[in-house]
């Protein structure tokens, strides 16, 4: 019976596949239009069973997963920042960015121009998984309460992915029913982002109400969504109307529209106090943010669970995190630029280079920094437990031993200390460490809420929420109350965002902010990172990696990488690796990308967006 059901499902799902280079032939409703409309019996609405079955597969499907899980191919376009390195070979982060060639009309394809319904592929299989349940549960006859706590987790899971449509796009069509040859006519091409919005909002309030008072079991319920991550969602959506992204400031096409800030703020004041009230806090510890799971995880709202046993549901974060030495093969997207780097404070909350209780040294890069710079850098020398060696030092120089090709940094955040290299990959549905990918943490709805009151003149309130998660972090109140003294306004703002960069860090969020506020066309300089080298090449790499055979103890585990005249006996200040393309260039209509063009050919009216070849759609009207 379950094998019938899934095939049953499957034939309801899977739309005919049809190549990119053959778009000529492409039937304008099948990009919308459901094949097998009758291949659901209605009585799978009233199992409860048979739609949690169905609500599973649309949270695998919906729901955000780890970044550089699986090496992006032109999804990559969401992914690339000025927060991580690229080499040359990752021509779709370079391209992202403007570095060589505008993106094309073809390259960007956030709904996908393959068709066989799987995650990613294209996101109106996604919304249609919701859509026949929000319109065929209500007809179903499981009590009035069930149907709600499903509902409520299919109106959030539309919301989500027609925000993130919207954040790509400016505006999308809106399909809210399953279609049929009947009403396939009421696809009346791109709505405006206003009516996506409104959509969105709807949605997420019918979420929220619809969950009222419910509570998931922990052990076998955790990661569905309930009233606080909708919640949360609600007001992050709000925060980005209110945003440069969709409300610009000096656009006389687009008037600017203050009161958009008011309303996300109330919002966003919602979302926490909603929070608060459900339990939520600060981890006291960042470091254990993606080490803890489940009720422990105080910070964690909305989660993608992950198990290192179980088929199709693990992932290899740790591998792409570890150096080779431990067992890992560490990707790039996990590799910190400079202007990362130096977004970290020092220790007392200034800003490098700003007068303070601590003193930048651009050779001891990594002295005397905001305490998240450690539990998120490793750089050479540094302490890395990792293989349950809690002493355990990475050496980032180049020709380290046993690093193959060795990197300046690594980033230590989705790393389980206690575990060995031989299980750090997931494969044959087994291995790696199994933590659940956060999507919204409770220190996010924080600096959400902070934006709003920075943005309506509450710089006071603002500060006590950075204070806070700077006071978690562990700097020092210092001279200038962390960092915050006399800030306000538009450099209140551009802290806030700075902060996002940093208590964010690879968290695949830096790359939404800088397009939702219109920084990213502003970015100037190369996508650069730092190499170590040696004082003095082959002859300094001997006495480094000479063993003691007392203690079978290697000399480089010896000496104090934190005396700068020791560390200058044996390394280099650290030099920059630039990529051989050139520095950023995003011309500024990239903050809209357009429909790929097998879309644009449906004949539904999905036009261009403006600024692209063939642009007429604003995205603002």
């Amino acid at each position: 019976m379950l094998k019938q059901y899934k095939n049953t499902i499957r034939k309801t799902f899977i739309v005919c596949a049809i190549a990119a280079s053959f778009s000529a032939c492409i039937n304008k409703d099948e990009f919308f239009e459901l094949q097998d409309r009758n291949g659901i019996d209605a009585a799978i609405w009233s199992s409860e069973g048979s739609v949690q079955m169905h609500l599973n597969r649309a949270y695998d499907v919906c729901m955000p997963a780890f970044p550089f899980h699986l090496i992006p191919d032109r999804y990559g376009v969401h992914l690339a920042s000025d927060e991580n390195f690229f080499p040359d070979a990752d021509q779709w982060a370079r391209n992202a960015l403007g570095m060589a060639t505008d993106l094309g009309n073809h390259d960007v394809r956030y709904t996908g121009n393959q068709y066989q319904g799987n995650a990613g592929n294209n996101r109106y299989f996604d919304i249609a998984r919701c859509n026949n349940a929000i319109k065929f549960i209500p007809e179903g006859t499981m009590p009035q309460a069930l149907k709600n706590r499903f509902l409520g987790q299919y109106y959030a899971l539309r919301a989500m992915v027609y925000f993130e449509m919207v954040k790509v796009y400016g505006g999308v069509p809106m399909v809210l029913e399953p279609l049929d040859p009947v009403n396939i006519g009421s696809i009346k091409g791109r709505a405006s982002a206003r009516e996506c919005f409104q959509v969105i909002i709807s949605d997420l309030d019918n979420a929220m109400t619809m969950l009222q008072g419910v509570v998931w079991d922990d052990a076998t319920e955790r990661g569905k969504i309930n009233r606080v991550a909708a919640a949360a969602l609600k007001a992050k959506v709000l925060m980005y109307w209110a945003s440069p992204q969709f409300n610009p400031l000096n656009d006389p096409k687009h008037p600017y529209d203050a009161a958009r800030w008011q309303t996300a703020l109330e919002a966003n004041k919602e979302a926490y106090d909603i929070a608060v009230a459900a339990g939520h806090r600060l981890l006291p510890n960042y470091a254990d943010i993606f080490r803890v799971e489940g009720t422990p995880n105080t910070e964690a709202i909305l989660v993608r669970t992950y198990a290192n046993n179980i088929e199709r549901r693990g992932h290899d974060a740790e591998y792409r995190s570890r150096p080779s030495s431990e067992g890992g093969s560490p990707y790039q997207g996990f590799r910190a630029t400079t202007k990362l780097l130096d977004a970290y404070p020092m220790k007392d909350g200034n800003p490098i280079g700003q007068s303070g209780s601590y003193t930048y040294d651009p050779v001891m890069f990594w002295q005397n920094r905001d305490p998240r710079f450690e539990a998120t850098i490793a750089y050479n020398g540094s302490n890395w437990p990792l293989s349950g060696n809690m002493s355990r030092k990475q050496w980032a120089y180049n020709t380290a031993i046993n690093e193959g090709t060795v990197r300046g940094v690594y980033c230590k955040r989705f790393t389980t200390p206690s575990l060995s290299p031989g299980v750090v990959r997931y494969q044959g549905n087994i291995g790696g460490n199994g933590m659940d990918w956060i999507e919204i943490r409770f220190a996010e709805v924080m600096l959400n809420y902070a934006e709003c009151l920075a943005a309506t003149n509450s710089p006071d309130l603002a500060k006590n929420l950075i204070r806070e998660l700077r006071q978690r972090a562990g700097i020092e109140a210092g001279t200038n109350d962390y960092g915050l003294g006399n800030v306000s306004g538009v450099a209140l703002q551009d802290l806030i965002l700075n902060e996002r960069m940093i208590e964010f860090a690879f968290e695949n969020k830096r790359n939404s902010d800088l397009r939702r506020t219109r920084k990213m066309h502003l970015l100037a300089g190369n996508m650069s990172t730092i190499q170590i080298e040696l004082a003095n090449g082959a002859t300094t790499k001997a006495i480094l990696e000479a063993v003691n055979p007392t203690t079978n103890v290697m000399f480089r585990e010896t000496i104090n990488i934190n005396n700068k005249s020791t560390y200058l006996q044996y390394f280099r200040p650290y030099t920059l690796v630039t990529p051989n393309y050139l520095p950023y260039n995003v011309p500024e209509f990239h903050y809209f990308y357009t429909f790929h063009n097998d879309f644009v050919n449906t004949g539904v009216d999905i036009q261009p967006t403006i600024g692209w070849a063939g642009g007429t759609f604003d995205p603002l009207d």
